[in-house]
């Protein structure tokens, strides 16, 4: 009995034992009491978010709500009140084997509501049991059709492909599936550990392959310079001089040569090399010593 029944029931009924003990005529008290246990009974108030399947006779005779509605003592009664809000259900699966053949366990929560309060109420008998069940099953299915990483990996798709599949058994009960999310996949714990492993060894197999293909690429650079250095003397010399010039630089150095590269350069060219060396360097300008030593400024050669 919702509130305002029972309120009006209180008044009648109350005003029936007061007319009785007023001594009034017996008629209307009896009167009184009737309309106060036919009102009591026949008005029903549904909340927003509900609705009430209505049977006259056993047979179903309307769904009404929400708001205020006037039931038939005796002949009409409500067969079950439905709630259409957005529930949530939560299911999972244990010790699941996935195609490859590895247990997990599965975590996951539904969210669904009763769009059709006539079969929710009609077409099956527990329609809250008859959810977590089919998702249940649903879920178990999937995960012996998806092989780990998959499952681990395109979470979303498993929501999807779980969403449609509970969506299509329970649409005969008038429940719609809003979502389904996979919150959490456990994997036994030495079986971590060998993916931890096989990750870091993929991550080293993926940076020795970087690096050989970083040295093939130095490689070639060094065969195209030096088949550029045997075509071309003069760019031999040009490098040859602009390694003695980057090695003077530096104060105090020495660089010791063999003669027959020193011949074999242009004497010209080199003198001039050693000469913009030693003027870097803050050193007298003086002509370069003959012999395989080649002192830097700042130092006599040996």
């Amino acid at each position: 009995m919702n509130p305002l029944s029972a309120v009006i029931f209180i008044i009648f009924v109350g005003g029936a034992v007061l007319s009785y003990l007023a001594h009034l005529p017996l008629g209307l008290t009896i009167l009184l009491a009737l309309i106060g246990i036919f009102l009591g009974y026949s008005v029903k108030m549904a909340q927003q978010w509900e609705k009430a399947v209505i049977l006259r006779l056993g047979k179903l005779h309307s769904v009404k709500g929400p708001g205020l509605f006037i039931l038939v003592p005796i002949v009409d009664q409500v067969a079950m009140w439905i709630d259409q809000r957005i529930r949530t259900t939560e299911f999972g699966a244990e010790q699941a084997l996935t195609r490859d053949t590895v247990p997990v366990n599965v975590d996951a929560i539904i969210f669904w509501m009763v769009h059709d309060a006539e079969r929710a109420a009609l077409e099956i008998a527990d329609y809250n049991s008859a959810v977590q069940r089919v998702a249940q099953t649903s879920l178990r299915e999937m995960i012996g059709a998806s092989v780990l990483s998959a499952l681990l990996s395109e979470r979303k798709e498993a929501d999807a492909t779980l969403k449609q599949v509970i969506g299509a058994k329970t649409a005969e009960w008038g429940v719609t599936i809003n979502s389904v999310e996979i919150r959490d996949v456990a994997i036994p714990a030495n079986l971590q550990d060998a993916m931890s492993r096989q990750a870091q060894a993929e991550r080293e197999k993926q940076a020795r392959v970087t690096l050989g293909a970083a040295e093939e690429e130095v490689a070639q650079k060094f065969v195209n310079a030096a088949k550029l250095y045997s075509s071309s003397p003069e760019a031999l010399q040009l490098r040859a001089m602009n390694i003695i010039y980057e090695t003077t630089k530096e104060r105090g150095a020495t660089i010791l040569m063999p003669s027959a590269m020193v011949d074999a350069m242009n004497p010209g060219a080199a003198a001039f090399a050693l000469q913009m060396a030693r003027n870097d360097a803050g050193g007298a300008s003086s002509p370069p010593p003959s012999g395989p030593s080649v002192p830097s400024a700042g130092k006599s050669g040996a």
